[in-house]
């Protein structure tokens, strides 16, 4: 996907959000905002809107010199995602499909996106969880699981923090062998790094990497060779959220999109209604350039 003039809305927004993030002081808001509508104000439509956020937060810990100004917000949705994870635990294990339910509950995780919506609460979390249940997944389950099940090599790319410990539910549920799950970097926006999934318990389950960018999504060209060594030799990609969704939609590789789409642009691009939830393969929808 490439950035439109219905991006810079978000973007100025996002900007804002950050800027009271990091100080009430409102002569450092205006003078953050300042530099960062500089940026704005020209904005390069051939990259993907994950690429026009990465240089705008990179521009945000510069002038603030705090590396990760979304951290109490991980923490809170981290905090929160623990506080639930056996009452899900044992929702799936009730479950007559346990992987189906998992795999619905980590979908139903990827609202917790501070890209999107940073004033997210409890219930607006909890809300998800049954909306997943009740409404249709766009996409085959049965055939994800599938493809699970014969794929000796799979990449899983975590999205955001809190989001993870959903994933966690999925990795259990999944236990596969030859899964490895590749976190962003260095902190972005609410995206999961290393600490977030170990403090998840994800490196109890399954190997854990950096995908060595600090792009709220999956710039290849931006990732370390560790990282682009996994995605090249993987039989299957597990792409977790929008950002990855934007970035990663147009490469000719196997890869199932979990996601909740919570942008019109996204919507459009995928072809399906805002707020599905979504377990879309990358061979089974056309891409609009």
């Amino acid at each position: 996907m490439k950035t439109t003039i219905d991006c810079i809305p978000c973007l100025v927004r996002q900007s804002i959000e950050a800027a009271r993030f990091i100080s009430d002081d409102e002569n450092f808001q205006k003078k953050l905002i300042e530099n960062i509508m500089q940026i704005i104000a020209k904005p390069d439509f051939t990259k993907s809107p994950p690429a026009m956020a990465q240089v705008i937060h990179k521009e945000i810990r510069k002038i603030s010199g705090i590396a990760d100004p979304y951290k109490t917000v991980k923490d809170k949705f981290n905090e929160l995602a623990r506080s639930i994870l056996e009452e899900l635990r044992d929702r799936i294990s009730s479950s007559p499909q346990p992987l189906h339910t998992a795999v619905k509950l980590a979908v139903a995780g990827n609202i917790i996106d501070s890209g999107v919506r940073s004033e997210l609460s409890e219930s607006d979390v909890k809300k998800s969880i049954e909306n997943v249940f009740s409404e249709p997944v766009k996409g085959d389950i049965n055939e994800f699981c599938r493809q699970v099940e014969q794929a000796e090599k799979i990449l899983y790319l975590a999205d955001n923090a809190g989001e993870i410990f959903f994933d966690r539910l999925l990795l259990e549920k999944l236990h596969h062998p030859g899964l490895t799950v590749a976190v962003r970097g260095y902190p972005v926006l609410n995206d999961a790094t290393m600490d977030d999934a170990v403090s998840a318990g994800i490196d109890q389950i399954n190997t854990i990497i950096s995908n060595g960018s600090d792009a709220p999504g999956t710039i290849l060209e931006d990732c370390s060779e560790e990282f682009i060594d996994h995605f090249k030799n993987a039989d299957l990609i597990i792409s977790k959220g929008q950002g990855n969704y934007e970035t990663l939609s147009n490469v000719k590789k196997n890869i199932y999109f979990l996601f909740k789409v919570k942008c019109p642009l996204t919507a459009d691009h995928a072809g399906l209604p805002l707020g599905s939830n979504a377990v879309l393969q990358s061979t089974h929808f056309t891409v609009k350039v």
